[in-house]
């Protein structure tokens, strides 16, 4: 039996906003091997090309074997696990990035469905995620070529959704998220609200929050909290601001909510985390 294995490649700086690789790698685990519980503050697609294992989030185990693909989400507690004699091997992408949400949401996962079991696409699926893994870097050119060949991969789970949408009903649905999304981007630095966000887009507030829901699958209260922290994590590693003029750059007024805020996210506080 092949000995197991794990190689890992995890980026050093996230260079890009839109859609960025944190790590990339392939593992062939040790029976009973288990990351968790625990959360991560990315999005993380593992692809399981031998064995089987337990995948565990929002209260349910769903048993996984070769040919299945699982979704983890930031924030969000999970554990998995290999099985005792048939230990899996998976290969996985972990990425961030404003763009993420939008593409997921126009997948077969969802909140409902973090597991896709065997996938006809698969072989397609661990080529790419190898392609991934061949362009890692830490170099700006390097994080551009991950990401392009990480939007292909996103890009095959897109085209083998089985719940092709009705076009009519959900391009006008998308473009008012997508446009929302380019507004916190631009404006997240300053108080900006909910109202203002569905003002620019032209929808109500009610309409919005239904709309960015349903395409993005959380609130667009807390993307503008999770945009304005990862911001400011990016400051806190690489700037010497004080904790205060990085929860106003990112646009908190408060201090002290800011640090709550970030805790919530982050598991850490600021101090901590710059440290």
């Amino acid at each position: 039996m092949e000995e197991s294995f794990k190689q890992s490649n995890k980026v050093e700086r996230k260079s890009l906003t839109s859609l960025s690789v944190v790590n990339v790698g392939r593992q062939k685990c040790t029976p009973g091997y288990q990351w968790g519980p625990g959360v991560r503050d990315h999005y993380l697609i593992h692809y399981i090309s031998e064995g089987r294992g337990t995948y565990t989030t929002g209260g349910q185990t769903y048993p996984l074997v070769a040919g299945d693909t699982f979704l983890a989400t930031p924030d969000t507690e999970i554990l998995y696990r290999a099985d005792e004699e048939e230990p899996w091997t998976y290969s996985w992408v972990g990425f961030t990035g404003t763009d993420a949400p939008v593409i997921l949401g126009r997948t077969d996962f969802s909140d409902t469905c973090p597991v896709l079991k065997g996938i006809p696409y698969g072989k397609a699926l661990e080529d790419q995620l190898a392609q991934i893994n061949a362009a890692f870097g830490n170099g700006f050119p390097h994080a551009v070529e991950m990401a392009g060949q990480l939007y292909l991969l996103l890009s095959i789970m897109v085209k083998n959704a089985s719940h092709q949408r009705i076009e009519e009903k959900t391009s006008g649905q998308a473009e008012n998220v997508r446009h929302a999304i380019d507004y916190i981007s631009s404006r997240y630095s300053y108080n900006i609200s909910i109202e203002e966000i569905a003002a620019y887009v032209g929808v109500s507030r009610g309409t919005l929050v239904r709309q960015f829901e349903e395409e993005v699958h959380i609130s667009p209260k807390k993307y503008v909290d999770r945009f304005r922290i990862r911001r400011a994590a990016d400051l806190l590693e690489k700037t010497d601001l004080p904790i205060a003029s990085v929860a106003a750059s990112v646009g908190y007024e408060s201090g002290l909510y800011f640090s709550k805020v970030f805790k919530k996210i982050m598991h850490v506080t600021p101090s901590a985390y710059r440290k």
